[in-house]
């Protein structure tokens, strides 16, 4: 009996995937619409820059995205000698002075919700309060400002910015530093309560280095709000010596509305805090809103 040997199955080859190295491809139009984007953002700060250089008679006469031939100062100069420090000094303080109660006490106060807020009937009321806060446009609550500044007798003074300011920062930045305190392990608050420490020493030294993006984070999004504020000093300052810069632009512009590259040059001036504030937390925004994405 001849034993017959069985023709060896083949082996399928495996169907290549149609979609294999679809990942890979460049994606064009995602491409295209980010260098359109790109230039609808750069170009405007490109020609408020170089227009900012250039004389009166030069920006008429040349191509207004053409560069100047022949760059000049005189427009910074003729800003700086119209009371532009004065009024560089009063956003400063406004900024300042509402920016880091506001900072302080909605660092303290999410703390305190996180920390007792689930055993507290007080704090959780206080917490509802805060959101419902969010909820108020600044737009909807103007008169009723300008009513209680006015029986306070704060009418046309600093003092009348920064308080409405504190009020309108705390919601927002209660609600963003206790969702990252809450993201602190318990078990790190409870080591530091068995070596005797208390809750002032706690939301110091733990809770604070441990949120110090949010902190920054927050802190530089009330500023650039504070600081870009218009209908607050609008409505609560009249004196001219109360200006703060979004104000002074406007009644600059009003003051010299044919000079455009005077007026330009005040831009640039305004701006060049807010890029300078940018760039010192720039690691540690991007840092908190990373982390703020991913919760």
């Amino acid at each position: 009996m001849i034993a017959t040997s069985k023709p060896a199955p083949r082996t399928a080859s495996r169907p290549r995937s149609r979609r294999q190295g679809v990942g890979e491809r460049p994606n064009w139009i995602g491409g295209a619409v980010a260098w359109l984007w790109l230039l609808v953002v750069i170009v405007p700060i490109y020609w408020i820059v170089i227009t900012s250089f250039k004389t009166q008679a030069n920006y008429y006469a040349t191509n207004p995205l053409l560069p100047p031939t022949e760059p000049v100062l005189d427009n910074y100069r003729l800003v700086i000698e119209s009371d532009f420090p004065r009024y560089f000094r009063n956003s400063v303080i406004v900024a300042v002075g509402a920016v880091v109660p506001a900072v302080a006490f909605s660092f303290m106060a999410a703390y305190a919700i996180v920390r007792a807020g689930a055993a507290s009937r007080f704090l959780r009321l206080v917490n509802s309060l805060f959101l419902m806060g969010l909820a108020i446009p600044l737009q909807a609550a103007v008169i009723p400002i300008y009513l209680i500044i006015i029986k306070l007798r704060l009418y046309d003074s600093l003092t009348a910015l920064i308080l409405p300011s504190i009020a309108f920062a705390i919601p927002l930045s209660v609600l963003v530093l206790s969702n990252f305190i809450r993201d602190v392990p318990k078990e790190l608050f409870e080591s530091m309560r068995i070596d005797g420490a208390g809750e002032m020493k706690m939301l110091w030294r733990l809770a604070l280095p441990l949120t110090r993006p949010a902190v920054v984070t927050v802190t530089i999004y009330n500023a650039l709000t504070i600081w870009n504020g218009f209908l607050l000093p609008l409505i609560l300052t009249q004196s001219p010596d109360k200006r703060t810069l979004p104000l002074a632009l406007w009644t600059f512009q009003g003051q010299y509305s044919v000079n455009v590259p005077a007026v330009l040059a005040s831009v640039v001036l305004t701006t060049l805090p807010i890029l300078i504030l940018y760039a010192v937390g720039r690691r540690q925004l991007l840092s908190g809103l990373t982390a703020g994405i991913g919760k």
